[in-house]
């Protein structure tokens, strides 16, 4: 199983400027690579107290210059923002200096676009000129990220990579992937499924509950109109939690793995056999860097033992 990362470059109570997330993400990105992760996407928001990253375009362009092997990309370009040309001749100048090294993930999030099919068909036909053919890889290096499931078998038709957001929507992935791989046999083109889930993990259980507390802090907080950086476990461990927030996080703790190293890897890998999935993109939320790269590294060795 291919394991990869999706960061979304957060702000936390350690790292809490635009500057110190970023070079965290960067950061994260030479350890992905030691760690022997397939790839590296960085994700995009706007206006955001929690995330760092407006232009994961501009992050894949400063990874790629320090990192030698993984696969750099966007996770996802919110192509609705975007006209298909400019996108592709951008990520198509680092794909032109880091050849195959460069991945173009693309999505829509809640936002409306009446030509977007158009785009990403426009985005894998230009972008698969240039490359050569992969059976590892979709047509174009192009990925399509959804959640709700509609957009599923856009990719499929087109030869795109799908990758389905199980952290943004843990229910209803199945059939989501099931379309995706359906519309692609159809087409006489190779699936390449992806899954992304969010999870929290440490040495020890006691630990990873602690970093989930903390991390559906941050969610239940932004639920609630009140968006801010990822707290410690010191700050979710003496939150007087109320009822609505106890009510929210149970909600929210569907979307999240969490556990030992062996715990999450067996979640993951039942989760990736439900799906289809061929790979694992994965999400963790912490406030400590240190503890992400533990988590990070820690799963990827119940992986490979």
């Amino acid at each position: 199983m291919r394991l990869s990362i999706l960061d979304q470059v957060p702000l936390t109570e350690h790292a809490p400027t635009a500057g110190q997330a970023l070079s965290s993400g960067l950061q994260l990105a030479q350890d992905a690579e030691a760690l022997g992760y397939h790839r590296i996407w960085f994700a995009e928001h706007h206006h955001s107290k929690s995330f760092a990253s407006a232009a994961p375009e501009m992050m894949t362009a400063l990874a790629l210059e320090r990192t030698e092997t993984i696969r750099v990309g966007t996770g996802a370009i919110l192509l609705p923002y975007y006209q298909a040309q400019k996108v592709l001749e951008a990520m198509g100048l680092l794909a032109a200096v880091h050849p195959d090294r460069v991945d173009l993930g693309v999505g829509r999030a809640a936002l409306s676009d009446p030509h977007y099919a158009q785009k990403i068909a426009a985005l894998v036909h230009d972008s698969d000129a240039v490359h050569e053919p992969s059976d590892t890889e979709p047509a174009g290096r192009v990925w399509v990220l959804g959640a709700g499931g509609s957009t599923a078998p856009l990719p499929g038709t087109l030869g795109a990579g799908y990758v389905h957001g199980h952290f943004l929507r843990p229910a209803g992935g199945e059939p989501a992937t099931r379309a995706y791989r359906e519309a692609a046999a159809n087409a006489g083109h190779a699936a390449h499924t992806v899954l992304a889930v969010r999870f929290a993990t440490a040495a020890t259980e006691e630990k990873a509950q602690a970093l989930a507390n903390a991390l559906l802090l941050w969610r239940v907080r932004k639920d609630l109109g009140h968006d801010g950086p990822i707290p410690s476990t010191a700050t979710a461990a003496s939150h007087p939690w109320n009822a609505q927030e106890r009510a929210r996080a149970e909600e929210r703790s569907k979307a999240l793995i969490v556990g030992t190293p062996d715990q999450v890897r067996d979640r993951l890998l039942a989760l990736a056999e439900e799906h289809g999935a061929d790979e694992l993109m994965l999400n963790t939320l912490v406030c400590d860097p240190a503890d992400r790269l533990d988590a990070y590294r820690l799963l990827a060795q119940s992986f490979n033992a």
